[in-house]
């Protein structure tokens, strides 16, 4: 039986493999489970053993990047669909179906989401300014992050566990989920109607973001918060949320 530590570890998943053959990820996933007392390992697409992969994780990050290929949720291969890589698709929905399975405290973040609600039977949006008003914007131009406001369902767990129901939040993805999974629901949306924030209605170890928290957790202790609760949860801590030091309920 494996020694059981302490400090979690956490499987923090990578871009896909660049042309110069290497796995990147921007440091800010890493210090944020840091932050939060975990120990953060990268995983890269370069297994078959997944199953044998998860039994040595206490939770795993499913990181922002590039699109998912659309014919893994039989959408339209639109000309903004960029960066799709079937090596990470494919690892990537496995991961995340298996990790389900196990249930296993995870952390989906931007395509993370995407990715957790496409491999749960979900469906996307292949390119927000085609179907939604432009009164926010969620990428900016060049592939600049912006910044907006979220709104959380005050009765869903997420709102709980953050003691806030808006925020501003960094955002940088240009797609977003259209139907939402079997057993899951929405917890969160912008002003637009994007749909922000989803959470499963039978598991509850399992955050779910379309936004960047990562990006903003050194200094926003908000955003740091969602990765304290996912951390507890992968230490088994299940009970109760750490609490917000820094922020005032709102909303």
């Amino acid at each position: 039986m494996r020694k059981k530590f302490n400090k979690p570890l956490i499987g923090v998943t990578s871009y896909h493999r660049n042309d110069e053959d290497r796995f990147t990820l921007p440091v800010n996933y890493l210090d944020a489970v840091e932050r939060a007392d975990g120990i953060p390992v990268i995983i890269a697409p370069t297994t078959e053993n997944i199953q044998e992969q998860l039994d040595r994780l206490d939770g795993v990050v499913l990181t922002g990047g590039a699109d998912i290929d659309p014919s893994h949720y039989d959408g339209e291969h639109n000309e903004s669909v960029y960066g799709v890589n079937k090596e990470r698709d494919y690892y990537e929905l496995e991961l995340t179906r298996k990790a389900m399975q196990k249930k296993i405290p995870t952390l989906a973040i931007c395509r993370g989401l995407q990715v957790l609600n496409v491999a749960m039977g979900g469906t996307l949006v292949e390119h927000i300014p085609d179907e939604y008003d432009d009164s926010i914007v969620h990428r900016g131009e060049n592939y600049n992050k912006v910044e907006h406001l979220v709104s959380l369902n005050v009765n869903s767990q997420l709102a709980e566990l953050l003691g806030h129901t808006e925020f501003v939040c960094a955002s940088y993805h240009h797609q977003s989920v259209r139907r939402v999974a079997p057993g899951f629901r929405v917890v969160g949306i912008s002003d637009d109607g994007v749909i922000e924030a989803i959470e499963s209605v039978d598991y509850p170890y399992v955050i779910a973001v379309q936004w960047h928290p990562e990006q903003s957790a050194s200094t926003d202790p908000i955003q740091q918060q969602l990765f304290d609760v996912f951390v507890d949860w992968a230490r088994g801590e299940t009970d109760a949320p750490r609490k917000l030091e820094a922020a005032k309920l709102v909303g």
